[in-house]
């Protein structure tokens, strides 16, 4: 770990790995709305059905963020990152075994056009899917806390979190090439198994132990703080400033990515290779973002501003970057929607990558993955409400697109001013009670 004067050349190895991990995470999960309106178009299912899939998703992945949270506080994450990564790549292969179902097997489902079997097995993969990527937050920020000093964590939490906007722009650009190799299925099979060469390199470069770790100072002198059960986490403001700054920024990332592409097909009429560009584009800006704001929160550190001023500017700046993405459903111009877009993308990941590290400020790395986990639980579980009202509202009519970018576009806002209520001066939990 860094030491009082910052990190060392080994903590940016780590966030290598932690960004590519991050990526993997992305592709996997994003591999299924990039190919949504195809397999809609194949499978003929309603954007109910869709959602519901959506959200078998999100409902495991909030059980898993809380979950690997407090199992990475016990075990470690050279250990639990690698198991956690492991089962994802798996479930994300077996999305592909969807089309060795037989056609005996597809009936139709509550006398709709779509299939039970279908449905119920991409909504089973999906559910094994989310419970193991909801240990990859609680990882990172576990890792980054116990590498890095407060004041470069910000930095090495944008860098690490632009792993997710990668995985982002990499599937527009891969899938349609893997579709028309090796059609939907191969693109499951291939990106999934990304995940078990990951293992590889951490097991090879990750230290076994802290003695062993090369040319990384001791991480910490200070005995360790004693564990907090979730109940007493529950009853400090603190953690409940990071799991309103989740609630307001996870359910609108999860519509970016699952509802976008669905959105440039019904909006502009762009099938899987035109909307590859603005796909990229969107989250190329969003990796941008979130370096930019890293960055901009570390500079403010450095010409001495104090921590509560830097990180809550940073998060305010980045709040207000996503209130134009409210005119997006109003455009007709497609390249002027991909603008505002890429703007709200870039305004999220700067958002999170000043969120995140709060875990870091306000709590001692003995329960960072605990805090992260609880308000990723809190933040997916939102976001399980919004996909069911997007979903409720969109097989009433496109027009609704309108309702849900202005409550993208608010969300942020009122998240920072809560956060700001229950936390004025940042205070960290220096010796909580037993």
């Amino acid at each position: 770990m860094p030491s009082a004067g910052g990190a060392s050349g080994f903590s940016w190895t780590i966030v290598w790995l932690l960004f590519f991990a991050t990526t993997i995470n992305y592709i996997d999960r994003t591999v299924f709305g990039i190919l949504g309106p195809l397999l809609q178009g194949e499978f003929r299912w309603s954007e109910v059905e869709y959602s519901r899939m959506i959200m078998a998703f999100q409902l495991t992945y909030a059980i898993g963020y809380a979950g690997a949270g407090r199992l990475l506080d016990r075990i470690g994450v050279r250990a639990g990152y690698p198991l956690v990564v492991g089962i994802w790549s798996l479930a994300a292969m077996a999305h592909g075994m969807v089309a060795l179902l037989p056609p005996q097997a597809r009936v139709a489902l509550w006398g709709g056009n779509s299939t039970l079997a279908v449905v119920l097995a991409f909504g089973a993969a999906r559910a094994v899917l989310g419970l193991a990527q909801g240990g990859n937050f609680p990882a990172a920020m576990k890792t980054v806390t116990e590498w890095f000093p407060k004041e470069q964590r910000a930095l090495a939490t944008g860098l690490f979190n632009s792993g997710s906007n990668a995985g982002a722009i990499v599937c527009p650009l891969l899938v349609p090439a893997l579709y028309a190799a090796c059609g939907w299925s191969g693109a499951f099979y291939i990106t999934g198994a990304a995940g078990l060469l990951w293992l590889a390199a951490w097991w090879k470069l990750y230290p076994a132990d802290r003695a062993s770790r090369p040319a990384v100072p001791a991480l910490s002198a200070a005995p360790p703080e004693p564990a907090i059960p979730w109940l007493r986490l529950l009853g400090l403001r603190q953690t409940w400033m990071f799991l309103v700054g989740m609630c307001g920024s996870a359910p609108v990332w999860w519509f970016y990515i699952f509802w976008g592409p669905k959105f440039l097909n019904r909006h502009f009429h762009l099938d899987l290779q035109g909307s590859s560009l603005p796909l990229t584009l969107i989250f190329l800006g969003a990796v941008l973002g979130g370096i930019v704001a890293g960055w901009m929160t570390s500079a403010l550190l450095r010409r001495g501003w104090s921590l509560n001023a830097a990180r809550k500017i940073a998060l305010l700046a980045c709040a207000l970057g996503a209130v134009p993405v409210c005119a997006v459903p109003f455009l007709d111009n497609v390249w002027g929607a991909v603008a505002l877009l890429m703007l709200a993308a870039g305004a999220h990941c700067g958002f999170a990558a000043n969120l995140y590290p709060l875990v870091g400020d306000l709590f001692a790395p003995e329960y960072a993955a605990s805090v992260t986990g609880i308000g990723g639980m809190a933040g997916s579980l939102v976001a399980l409400a919004f996909a069911e009202v997007a979903g409720r509202l969109l097989n009433v009519g496109e027009v609704n697109y309108r309702l849900l970018f202005a409550g993208c576009a608010a969300s942020y806002v009122i998240a920072v001013g809560i956060m700001h209520a229950l936390s004025p001066r940042l205070e960290p939990v220096r010796q909580p009670q037993p």
